[in-house]
């Protein structure tokens, strides 16, 4: 029966000295104490590493990573959910250009405050609890906004998922590398990357397979909607669902629960750890023969109320001490010691977010106004037709009507796509059942006409006259800018997954040479790249040339994505690291938003700014990343 393990102490056994001792020692210089505490962290690292190293690589870590593969899984199906729902979205919601614009960044926003709250807390209540909590946040609005209807409670479920995913990131790279191993930590942080891409994949193919089956839906009357697209939001909070359940079976951070003075549990951990790997390997008869682990100084900040106080008080006082706590970490963070990795690491996250994320939504926004280029090229003009007595009931598409004169005739049972009437008559003629999108009337005369179930509402003519004209039973529905067909939907989808699979090799060859060229070389290398790469850029003037730059731009710069998370792990000790990732994470999502905002907005003006910009930023962060001491080699701080 397990008694609890011997720990390692300097001095004598517990005693009346000993209690002497530790009143004396509450009295100590702060200085004193914390150098005292900074050295049993650096022995604690030292005699860590050599546990793990007796543990060994095996079953354990793999399940783990499969577990953790999950969380990071959801956190890339969060970034696609919004970009692929929006076409569809627009007409359920009725939504403008800018809360188009609004919904696509809230994601990001969400993320941002997300990273830093539960990074913050994952060093005080530990990395598996945190990470369980976010999910769960995540997983639960994600499922309420496929129910919700209106824009204003979609947008903040949406909000709020974001959030919650937002602490996926830091948590599960900190909470992984605490059971690697030195020699196979660069290499195995870098294959759990993969699973960011397989969440753009899960999402590519699910809104393929899902969202232009338009029968998968049901309404009750003009209330209540839901559309495949819905169908499509639901399923993509699967992977974090799934996450939570596999969770709940992995066990604490060992080096957090050493971190805090839990000995005890750590050692617990550290066994199943070991006999997992050893079972695995065909030699169960190995004993884990660690029997003393070193007590690292605990710094409390408890403030005792009695069992007097109400339940209410106390819970104040909990968290108020736990704000304090995570805040005074935070700025640990900016302390002497690490301010300087800390403004360097900003600088080299800030720069390699703005250029990738911003490039990376501009490429799609490139593609689409080149289709609407090529699209607008095919525009048929017809000037000055008279039509008389003509019932037409055929798709009217891309076409452009000047100074034509209708009279008496029948629009019926049609669809108008892309269709523009200018300086026009329409004398007795009738429409019936028409769906439009991007049509308008402009400068044109209607006499004695009628429109029955039709959705040309009066903001679809344009400084246009109606004399003894009538609308009856107008279809309920919003304006649509675009033409949002099933090719184009697929054709979106499409793009993704490439521009997502392409990451591939580039994780492959990250993973493989982390290790062996190391953390910094792999940083630079990879950020010159692709600002070269960039470049590129200019010469791409069709949909094939960009879909083929977007591939080439993200398999160079995952490679840059993999080594930062694994330099951010290793440069920041245990008590600190998920602060300073989530601290890091969260600036990265808010160059995101700089970034998208910037890069979209020379869309059809100018390519050179957005190229400047990304290749600017990505030569920055490859020469500050060269000034960032390396990591290859170290025992985890």
């Amino acid at each position: 029966e397990y008694q609890g393990i011997p720990r390692a102490e300097s001095g004598k056994a517990p005693g009346v000295d000993g209690v002497m001792s530790a009143q004396a020692q509450q009295f100590r210089d702060l200085a004193a104490y914390e150098g005292e505490r900074r050295k049993d962290q650096e022995e604690l690292a030292q005699q860590y590493e050599s546990i793990l190293q007796e543990c060994g690589h095996g079953k354990f870590q793999w399940t783990l990573y499969f577990v953790l593969g999950l969380a990071l899984m959801a956190d890339g199906v969060e970034i696609f959910v919004v970009g692929f729902v929006l076409p569809f979205a627009e007409k359920d919601m009725c939504l403008s250009e800018p809360n188009k614009g609004m919904l696509g960044l809230i994601v990001y926003l969400g993320m941002m405050v997300g990273a830093f709250v539960w990074g913050g807390l994952a060093d005080r209540i530990g990395r598996r609890q945190t990470l369980l909590i976010a999910l769960s946040i995540n997983s639960v609005f994600a499922f309420f906004s496929s129910f919700v209807q209106g824009y204003v409670s979609f947008l903040f479920c949406r909000l709020t998922s974001g959030v919650g995913i937002g602490g996926s990131i830091p948590i599960v790279f900190s909470y992984y590398s605490e059971f690697l191993a030195q020699e196979k930590r660069g290499e195995h942080l870098s294959w759990l990357c993969m699973f960011w891409m397989f969440g753009g994949i899960y999402a590519a193919a699910m809104a393929w397979a899902i969202i232009p089956h338009y029968g998968w839906s049901f309404q009750m009357g003009s209330a209540y909607q839901f559309h495949s697209w819905r169908v499509f939001v639901l399923v993509c909070a699967f992977p974090s669902v799934a996450a939570i359940c596999a969770l709940t079976t992995m066990p604490e951070s060992p080096r957090f629960y050493l971190e805090n003075g839990k000995h005890d549990e750590a050692w617990m951990i550290l066994k199943q750890v070991h006999d997992t790997n050893m079972r695995a390997k065909g030699y169960p008869e190995r004993v884990f023969s660690v029997t003393t682990i070193k007590t690292v100084k605990q710094m409390e900040d408890l403030v005792n109320l009695g069992d007097g106080a109400a339940w209410h008080e106390k819970w104040r006082i909990k968290l108020t001490t736990l704000f304090h706590q995570v805040w005074s970490n935070f700025q640990a963070v900016f302390s002497p010691e690490y301010r300087r990795t800390t403004y360097m690491m900003m600088a080299v996250w800030f720069s390699m977010s703005f250029s990738y994320y911003g490039l990376t939504v501009w490429f799609p926004d490139m593609i689409k106004y080149l289709q609407k280029q090529e699209y607008s090229s095919r525009t048929k003009v017809f000037t000055k037709e008279k039509v008389e007595h003509v019932t037409i009931n055929f798709t009217l598409e891309n076409q452009i009507h000047r100074q034509g004169e209708y009279f008496n005739d029948k629009f019926m049972n049609l669809k108008m796509r892309s269709i523009v009437f200018e300086d026009s008559l329409f004398e007795e003629c009738y429409f019936e059942d028409i769906t439009s999108s991007n049509t308008f009337f402009k400068n044109c005369t209607f006499i004695a006409t009628l429109f029955y179930n039709t959705d040309l509402f009066k903001y679809r003519l344009i400084n246009c006259r109606l004399i003894n004209s009538t609308f009856l039973h107008n279809k309920e529905g919003c304006m649509l800018s675009d033409v949002s067909d099933e090719n184009n939907a697929y054709m979106v989808y499409f793009v993704s997954f490439l521009g997502t699979l392409a990451v591939l090799p580039g994780n492959i060859v990250s993973a493989l040479l982390m290790d062996k060229i190391g953390r910094l070389r792999m940083l630079a290398g990879s950020s010159v790249i692709s600002c070269v790469s960039c470049f590129f850029l200019s010469f791409g003037n069709s949909e094939s040339a960009m879909i083929a730059l977007l591939c080439l731009f993200g398999g160079i710069g995952i490679a840059s994505w993999n080594s930062l998370d694994v330099l951010t792990v290793e440069l920041y000790p245990s008590d600190k690291r998920t602060t300073a990732f989530g601290f890091l994470n969260a600036l990265c999502k808010l160059a995101a938003v700089l970034g998208i905002s910037i890069f979209t907005s020379f869309v059809g003006i100018t390519k050179a700014v957005p190229i400047l910009f990304a290749s600017g930023a990505l030569a920055a962060g490859s020469f500050l990343a060269l000034k960032l001491p390396e990591t290859r080699g170290q025992v985890l701080k």
